[in-house]
């Protein structure tokens, strides 16, 4: 059996049709779907109890007790029956053919992601599927939560997400998996369509948090081989000050302040951990 793993805080109205896209999967093997609520006050967990009550494959857990997406997959965890783990995120797509995709490819590695539509749900022109960063500060691939599956054996190997990190907790899993020997892989056809933030505000704050955890993960792997990239750094910085003329275009601002809050999160976290990953 595969588990489908979905933390959730606050998820309206999105979460419905990442149910719905759940549901609709045509995979071959056994499955089901955890909901672990990390304290919804917005009607997801009602969503969610109605789903669990009208199909049995759903169930829908209290995730409140720690808060963090880590805590709340990892309570996910505790209660699923699968060998096999997936896992989404509440807010966005999972494609037609997602869960056969991560099925698949489990059978030949331990920890698998897939890639991602960034253009169907956020008003883009079309472009292919894009995979997660393979290598990040010079060191191991990795995958994003939002579409990652992994062996359930290899996960408790490990401990599964550390519910110390709100950010980056699966690249830090991924790095966990690979350093105790196992297998990542990236499967092509497990596509999700990823919704992202358009507001200003939202994506200085989500590249601010981003950019606090790169510190953090250089920190803990360092000493396995991970660097910073002081060129990219420099390349970075230089384009948001020429770039500040040219920001009239909705897309180029949005990449600005992702970016931006990104560097400034940089800097704050490599002051606070004592190192330099700028």
């Amino acid at each position: 059996m595969i588990s489908v793993i979905i933390p959730v805080w606050n998820g309206m109205p999105h979460l419905e049709g990442q149910l719905r896209a759940v549901a609709g999967q045509e995979c071959g093997t056994p499955w089901e779907v955890v909901v672990a609520d990390n304290g919804s006050s917005d009607g997801s967990r009602e969503l969610a109890r109605a789903w669990a009550d009208q199909r049995e494959e759903f169930h829908l857990i209290d995730a409140s007790a720690v808060r963090g997406p880590s805590a709340a997959r990892n309570a996910g965890v505790r209660v699923a029956r699968g060998d096999l783990l997936a896992f989404c995120d509440a807010d966005d797509l999972v494609g037609s053919g997602w869960l056969r995709a991560c099925v698949e490819a489990l059978g030949s590695t331990e920890v698998v992601s897939g890639v991602f539509d960034f253009w169907s749900l956020n008003g883009r022109e079309e472009s292919p599927p894009i995979p997660p960063a393979t290598r990040q500060m010079g060191f191991l691939p990795a995958g994003l939560g939002a579409n990652l599956a992994v062996r359930r054996e290899a996960f408790d190997k490990v401990g599964g997400f550390d519910e110390d990190l709100q950010v980056a907790e699966d690249i830090d899993l991924c790095w966990r998996l690979q350093l105790d020997g196992l297998r990542f892989g990236i499967a092509p056809e497990a596509v999700v369509a990823k919704r992202g933030r358009n507001g200003v505000r939202q994506l200085v704050a989500q590249g601010y948090a981003y950019g606090l955890s790169a510190p953090s993960l250089y920190r803990r792997y360092r000493a396995h081989g991970a660097r910073p990239d002081l060129t990219g750094a420099l390349r970075s910085w230089l384009w948001l000050v020429v770039s500040i003329p040219r920001l009239g275009r909705v897309e180029r601002r949005q990449q600005w302040a992702r970016t931006v809050g990104m560097r400034i999160g940089r800097l704050v976290a490599s002051a606070r951990h004592r190192v330099l990953f700028p």
